[in-house]
């Protein structure tokens, strides 16, 4: 198994893509603190981890808070006595024009979007330098990484900055081991794509995408599973699409 003997913090992991991390970081072995700050999701995350045969640990925390992510962090060591991985999933979508996009939105997206990585991947590193340990971090970031969709400026802006911070971070973390990359999903079938929920859209979504359906977490939790792994020893400041294609895909065609 290749996370066997491993702790991961994975944020964001009480549902869609985070508890898909989860449950596949557990059949490889790895142990789970599990955050959200949603309590119940994350008990029912460590739930079928366990029913899958895993070891996870719940933690209810607003991961764009820093008092939140300190307590996260040494429930983590509490709970384990160390991790080695760390998937900064949580995130948040929502659509509005952009004359019609409040303050308040947009710092709320790029509190939880942009800043939950930055206080995570500095706890993170912290404890792997001090400790002198090799340390993996993932971050998500998206197709709107690279690309701009009407309806939703304020998103596009936090994940084209998730792509430069994980770029900046692994430049300046290569030096104690510490792997920081990043996956750019496209449409994936989550609890917060709701538009995801309607069959005629996923049908009219699909018709547009080369492999010919939209992303299950499954599949984007396998790719963070190789960043994560020792497979990618030698992989650091990337961005991975995991799109079925779609970014290569010209437009209109």
């Amino acid at each position: 198994m290749r996370l066997e003997g491993k702790v991961a913090i994975v944020t964001g992991a009480g549902s869609g893509i985070g508890r898909g991390v989860s449950l596949r970081f557990a059949e490889e072995g790895a142990s789970i603190v599990v955050a959200d700050i949603d309590g119940p999701r994350a008990a029912e995350t460590v739930a079928l981890v366990g029913e899958a045969g895993g070891n996870a640990v719940a933690v209810t925390a607003d991961v764009s808070k820093g008092v939140d992510v300190k307590r996260l962090f040494s429930e983590a060591l509490s709970a384990f006595g160390g991790f080695d991985i760390l998937v900064n999933n949580a995130g948040i979508l929502t659509w509005a024009p952009l004359l019609e996009i409040t303050e308040e939105m947009w710092d709320r997206m790029l509190e939880v979007n942009l800043k939950s990585m930055f206080l995570c991947t500095q706890e993170a590193a912290r404890y792997w330098v001090r400790e002198k340990r090799k340390g993996r971090i993932v971050n998500l970031g998206s197709v709107n990484s690279d690309y701009a969709i009407p309806g939703n400026a304020h998103y596009s802006a936090a994940k084209g900055a998730v792509k430069m911070f994980t770029r900046a971070a692994a430049v300046e973390l290569a030096p104690y081991r510490i792997n920081v990359n990043a996956v750019g999903p496209g449409g994936t079938q989550t609890n917060i794509t709701e538009a995801f929920q309607d069959p005629e859209q996923v049908a009219a979504m699909e018709k547009n995408l080369p492999w010919g359906r939209i992303a299950q977490p499954r599949d984007i939790a396998n790719v963070i599973l190789m960043l994560a792994s020792d497979d990618a020893e030698y992989v650091s400041g990337q961005l991975v699409f995991v799109d079925g294609g779609l970014t290569s895909k010209m437009p209109g065609t």
